[in-house]
């Protein structure tokens, strides 16, 4: 009985496990919020010192800050960046480091990201627009199909 109780437990868990890809913002929701403030939030916040977003610049807002290094954020992705995704990176940038980066690069010496902290700052206002403008500079692409060699395709 014991057995029988272990294996359903097992199994009820790997289920659980299965499923949580798709419940990943499940009763996780904010209003949505406004893209133009959004974008005028990530100039006057300080965002684009050290990020640049795909296919816009920011060259008159430039003049004041200088970075060696710039993280881009947006542009073609084979990922979906979920709404729950910017926001964690936004409230908690350490949870995950931009890829593509040397370790070094992204952290300081006590290996947390070189990202301030906003969450004193942001209120929930801001924080709702600017993840909404962070939201609409990614674009899904689509994987190219595998061609198998020996495989004879339908037409």
């Amino acid at each position: 009985m014991k057995i029988l109780r272990s294996i359903l437990l097992l199994f009820a868990a790997a289920l659980l496990t299965a499923c949580s890809e798709y419940q990943e913002n499940r009763g996780f929701s904010l209003p949505e919020g406004d893209s133009e403030t959004g974008r005028l939030l990530f100039i006057e916040y300080g965002c684009i010192e050290c990020h640049t977003i795909a296919g816009t610049e920011f060259t008159d807002e430039l003049e004041d800050f200088e970075s060696e290094i710039m993280v881009r954020i947006g542009g073609e992705t084979t990922r979906v960046k979920s709404y729950g995704d910017l926001v964690t990176s936004v409230i908690n940038p350490s949870h995950k480091l931009a890829k593509g980066y040397a370790v070094e690069d992204v952290t300081g010496e006590d290996g947390e990201s070189r990202m301030r902290n906003y969450n004193e700052e942001l209120t929930v206002q801001e924080l709702t627009d600017l993840v909404t403008y962070l939201k609409s500079k990614y674009k899904l692409k689509s994987m190219p199909k595998t061609m198998y060699p020996h495989y004879i395709y339908p037409p």
